[in-house]
Parts: structure tokens; sequence; C-alpha cells
């Protein structure tokens, strides 16, 4: 499911944004900054800051979390079940470990959602599809024109 190029995709994310749905069928979308893959069909999420996030997980498992390159404004989309686990789960410190090596102490969390993906879709700017000349080394220059940002010297 989580082939070499998602994973390339999901390593070029800074944030991802974990959309669930709430008790009234309102979805909801949060940032998350804590992410990794734990294998071919299993996102990991740190529960940081999140309890609205973890209260929709505990009534709808369906959510979907998005991962985007901001200049290139390619990524992917990613649906499946998601489960909280606690430090109560058996397997809890076996998931927390990657997380908790990637935040360090600045980000302690107590539980973590991991994602059974069950389907995953490219997202794609706009202009790929509508400009077929489009290539993104100008999707690159545009963002950093937009965001005020040069290349990191070398």
């Amino acid at each position: 499911m989580l082939d070499d190029s998602v994973l390339s995709a999901i390593q070029k994310s800074v944030l991802c944004w974990l959309a669930t749905v709430d008790s009234d069928g309102c979805p909801n979308v949060s940032p998350k900054e804590i992410f990794c893959v734990h294998d071919r069909a299993t996102l990991l999420i740190a529960n940081i800051a999140s309890p609205g996030s973890a209260r929709n997980v505990a009534t709808h498992h369906a959510v979907c979390a998005s991962f985007l390159d901001v200049f290139v404004q390619k990524g992917v989309k990613l649906k499946g079940r998601a489960r909280l686990l606690d430090k109560t789960h058996d397997r809890f410190d076996v998931f927390a470990k990657p997380l908790a090596d990637l935040a360090g102490p600045r980000f302690p969390f107590a539980s973590l959602f991991a994602i059974d993906v069950t389907a995953v879709e490219p997202i794609v700017a706009p202009s790929y599809r509508l400009y077929p000349d489009t290539v993104e080394a100008r999707q690159i220059e545009s963002a950093m024109r937009a965001y005020g940002v040069r290349p990191a010297e070398s």
C-alpha cells in the first residue's frame, strides 16, 4: 500500500493534516507534526495536543491524512481506519519509539494514532492538470516567491 513514492512524499512533509469526523458527522482537520510509517500499511501519528481528534477517532474510525510538499505542490492522501493507542496497549512502546525519537523531550505524548491505510491517492495542484506544460521547477520558484523564501545556500 505504501510504496516508495508514497514514503518519499511523506518524508518530504513537515506537517500532515489529519481529517476526522466528530459525533455530529462534522469534519475536523488538524495539523500533526510528529508522524512516521510503521510498515507498508500502517501510519503512526503522535497525539501531542489533539483531544478533539482523539475523541473523534473513538467514535468514527474513518480518517484521512494528507501530506504535501508545499513547494512542488504535490503529495499524497492516505485514507484508512484509525485506532487510538495509549500506554495500556501491549505494543505501545514498539509503536511509540520512532515517534518519541522524532519528538524528543519537547513534545511528550501519552497516546498515538495508528492508521491502517486502505487507500492512497495523489494530491496535485490544479495547475498541473490545467496547464500540461507545468513543471516542478516552476512551481517551486512560484511558491518560493509567494512564501518569500530562497533556497538554502550549500
